[in-house]
């Protein structure tokens, strides 16, 4: 199938304000996309690029004074299957584990293990290690924290979370990803878009999403504690060791927030199997 997919994000600003973003689909995704998903800016400023330590793109810029429009639609095809789950996957020992992984075993500014692996052995060292191990983590958070738009907050950790009980999808990612450290498997922060195809209707707006991704079996597997269930239409922008690392958008200075929007919708075929190309047209 085929996803339209973008975002358009409206800042006020009082004084020229350099930002990094992170909204461009992940390397591992872009030979998926059938239309690119460019950044423009509205008015024009020009936009560099680098890869950051963790293999993303983020793109700098810096806005003017007043009011910037941040924007990009594009068209990305994706299998139409569900996330794969591998529930035979064990987990290998600390010292069994590829040196790149070693960093996703540490505590990170959302994720405080050393605050949490009392609880996390206590909870889960009765677990089969492994996908089954991950999976009952995933089961725990997903079943004893409530999602809240309303009770959304910057500064929350993984630890505020198993206190408070609430939070939204970056919330339930920490401390899943939290709880698999503590468990001595390495576990990564994603972000990115999560259509709403295969969802019952009415489906909840479109937004950004956060799951992670745990090291067993030998690579990484995609687990969603917030849904916990595989979905349909995930495209991932970043990765990284928490929120921290893969923010949307980073303004270094005073700024206003006028408006958010993400889209990542089905685009519809027609009857012989093409894409409407009014459609496509838009996107491209």
């Amino acid at each position: 199938m085929l996803l339209k997919i973008g975002y358009e994000i409206v800042y006020s600003l009082p004084q020229p304000t350099p930002m990094i973003l992170l909204v461009n689909v992940h390397s591992s995704r872009t030979g998926d996309l059938a239309a690119p998903d460019w950044l423009t800016t509205e008015p024009y400023v020009p936009v560099t690029g680098y890869l950051d330590g963790f293999g993303n793109w983020c793109s700098r810029l810096t806005a003017p004074v007043g009011r910037i429009r941040l924007s990009a639609t594009a068209a990305i095809r994706d299998s139409g299957l569900p996330d794969p789950m591998e529930d035979g996957a064990g987990q290998l020992p600390v010292e069994g584990l590829p040196d790149d992984t070693l960093v996703y075993l540490l505590g990170s500014r959302y994720c405080e293990t050393d605050m949490l692996t009392a609880v996390a052995w206590q909870l889960f060292e009765g677990t089969p290690p492994g996908f089954e191990r991950v999976q009952a983590i995933c089961d725990y958070v997903h079943n004893h924290i409530a999602f809240n738009y309303q009770n959304a907050r910057s500064t929350r950790s993984a630890g505020d979370v198993f206190q408070e009980r609430t939070g939204v999808c970056r919330d339930f990612a920490h401390l899943a990803v939290a709880f698999c450290r503590c468990m001595n498997i390495p576990a990564r922060y994603c972000t990115g878009y999560l259509s709403n195809s295969g969802e019952p209707v009415p489906a909840p707006p479109a937004d950004f999403a956060a799951w992670f991704e745990a090291y067993i079996g030998g690579r990484w597997h995609t687990f969603d504690p917030r849904n916990n269930k595989p979905r349909i239409g995930r495209v991932l922008m970043a990765r990284g060791r928490d929120a921290a690392d893969v923010a949307i958008v980073t303004t270094f200075g005073p700024n206003y927030l006028e408006s958010f929007q993400v889209w990542a919708e089905e685009i519809p075929a027609s009857p012989d199997g093409n894409y409407l190309p009014e459609v496509t047209g838009t996107a491209a």
